[in-house]
């Protein structure tokens, strides 16, 4: 499930790219997949094991990853602190990650330092409705230890990215079909998984990832305007 339209973000074989907050990875197999060379790196040591499990499958077995030249590998690090050189990447993604920091701004400072002049970068955060949906559905759902510490409008990350030295360029919103999802999962229970509406809707979501239909993908992409769950903000370093 990705949040972030590659084409926007324009990211090229060879390029260097760090997938901040990576998770398991997601959005770094997809840029490897381009030929990117792909850094994924997250604070949580199990889901980046995971990650690099995946980069590893990727690069051993894929064609598309093979014939683009995509390489990859993890590292486990602190935001506030990147290891890594000024200008180090062409391309930056931070999917759905600033939302759980406290120092936001000190975060955005250090993935503008490691963006190469010229370069881009994508940040991902959830929308401020469907968010603001959540919050007041469930005391749960972001009060609690690395949930959820604030919420953005889009002015908001502008001024963020800006502040960065960064200049916003595009965005857009994605994922609606998952917005209902969570406002059911925090109107009876963020941890009932095992409620038969949430497995329900559940499965709608898996079979929509799996087989790409086009009614599903038609109807989210009219939504996504409307109640799309994730804000998607690119930016260009001078």
């Amino acid at each position: 499930m990705l949040t972030l339209r590659y084409e926007v973000l324009d990211v090229r074989p060879g390029q260097r790219l760090l997938d901040f907050g990576c998770g398991r990875g997601r959005h770094a197999l997809e840029a490897l997949r381009r030929g990117a060379a792909v850094t994924a790196l997250d604070a949580d040591r199990a889901e980046l094991v995971e990650a690099a499990g995946w980069l590893v499958a990727m690069m051993a077995e894929d064609k598309q990853t093979a014939d683009h030249g995509g390489q990859g590998h993890a590292v486990q690090a602190d935001g506030s602190a990147l290891p890594f050189a000024d200008g180090m990447f062409e391309r930056v993604v931070a999917a759905e990650v600033l939302e759980h920091v406290g120092d936001d701004a000190a975060v955005m400072s250090e993935l503008a330092r490691v963006l190469a002049p010229g370069g881009r970068v994508a940040v991902t955060v959830p929308r401020w409705f469907p968010e603001r949906v959540n919050w007041a559905l469930s005391e749960e759902y972001h009060n609690t230890p690395g949930g959820h510490v604030r919420i953005y409008r889009r002015h908001q990350l502008h001024r963020l990215l800006r502040r960065a030295g960064l200049t916003p360029y595009a965005s857009h919103h994605a994922h609606a079909l998952h917005s209902p999802y969570w406002w059911l999962k925090c109107a009876v229970g963020v941890k009932r998984d095992d409620h038969p509406l949430v497995r329900a809707y559940h499965r709608l979501l898996v079979w929509d990832m799996t087989a790409a239909n086009p009614l599903t993908r038609w109807t989210e992409g009219a939504l996504n305007p409307l109640v799309g769950k994730s804000l998607v903000v690119y930016a260009r370093k001078p």
